[in-house]
């Protein structure tokens, strides 16, 4: 299983390597000019710009350009911002809290909500239950984060007056009110996310139960009088959830990398948003930075997966 697993890690890394020479690739080819802002202004003249392109390394080749950032990053340097002039390290770790905390309480919600529900609508599969509950999980991943997210402003702010709309990120909590207010301005954030990623968890939940039901082992294991809450517990969830895991594995990265369009809607200072604003900006040091993050994420959660797929099913190990 080790010998597997190291196997797994050595095939991936030309992968990752692969991802982000296309990456950066794109970026440097794409319109946009990291010193477009400065074209408009006049006390700048050209000659400042290009001695600053000169200091941004922007002037060399882009094979040159990309090996010096990859060799970089390998030493955990992941540069400087073009238009802050930050470490990017520190623009990430400014904002991963705030990502931490509204993200990763909505995934860990959605996994709670979906996961009773799932297997509750394929056990009372055809029931009323069963149709409110896949009811609610169409409605869930049909309907867009931007349109829910707009939807509840409109109701629980602008008409009941309940939440802020606008994420404050200055909050500092420091008291009891402090700690109210910070619930209250994420409350929404999180509602939306959770509702989305629940109805998608239930479905897979619900499907994969499904298709294990009616195998001819759990056919058996009735036969032998067990109950239906162990051939549920011992036989079909173990069965059931290895494709769970799979979503699951390829969502978590999410949690640290943020949730793009919901971010946006509430003003929230996540990694999501920093991903938007550098890419208005033509920010590649950041850019490259957070999708070989979010790559990487993927692949050990990947691997991650694949430990469990062992545990779940043991003929998996051999």
């Amino acid at each position: 299983m080790l010998k597997h697993f190291f196997k797994r890690i050595l095939s991936s890394i030309p992968t990752l390597i692969a991802i982000s020479i296309v990456i950066f690739t794109i970026l440097a080819l794409a319109p946009g000019d990291p010193m477009g802002e400065f074209a408009t202004n006049p006390s700048i003249t050209p000659e400042v710009r290009e001695n600053i392109r000169k200091s941004l390394g922007l002037d060399q080749p882009i094979y040159i350009r990309y090996f010096k950032w990859f060799f970089a990053f390998i030493k955990g340097d992941l540069g400087y911002s073009f238009t802050s002039r930050s470490p990017v390290f520190d623009l990430i770790l400014q904002r991963l809290p705030t990502t931490l905390l509204v993200v990763g309480i909505s995934y860990i919600l959605s996994v709670l909500i979906a996961f009773p529900l799932g297997v509750i609508s394929a056990v009372k599969r055809y029931s009323f239950l069963d149709n409110l509950v896949t009811t609610f999980a169409f409605l869930g991943f049909s309907l867009p984060t931007f349109f829910t997210g707009l939807l509840f402003i409109i109701i629980f702010s602008v008409k009941l007056n309940w939440f802020p709309f606008i994420y404050n990120s200055t909050l500092k909590v420091t008291d009891f009110t402090s700690f109210i207010d910070q619930i209250k301005q994420s409350i929404m954030p999180i509602s939306v996310l959770a509702l989305y990623q629940s109805a998608i968890l239930m479905r897979f939940v619900r499907s994969s139960l499904l298709e294990e039901i009616n195998q001819e082992y759990v056919k058996t294991a009735y036969a032998k009088g067990l109950s239906s809450f162990s051939v549920l517990k011992k036989h079909i969830l173990r069965n059931a959830l290895i494709p769970v895991v799979t979503l699951i594995a390829i969502e978590i990265p999410s949690i640290f990398t943020g949730a793009l369009v919901t971010e946006q809607v509430f003003r929230i200072p996540g990694i999501g948003a920093l991903l938007i604003e550098s890419i208005y900006r033509s920010d590649t040091p950041v850019i490259m930075a957070i999708a070989c993050i979010y790559a990487i994420l993927i692949v050990i959660f990947n691997l991650l997966a694949d430990l469990t797929y062992s545990f779940l099913d043991p003929r998996v190990r051999y």
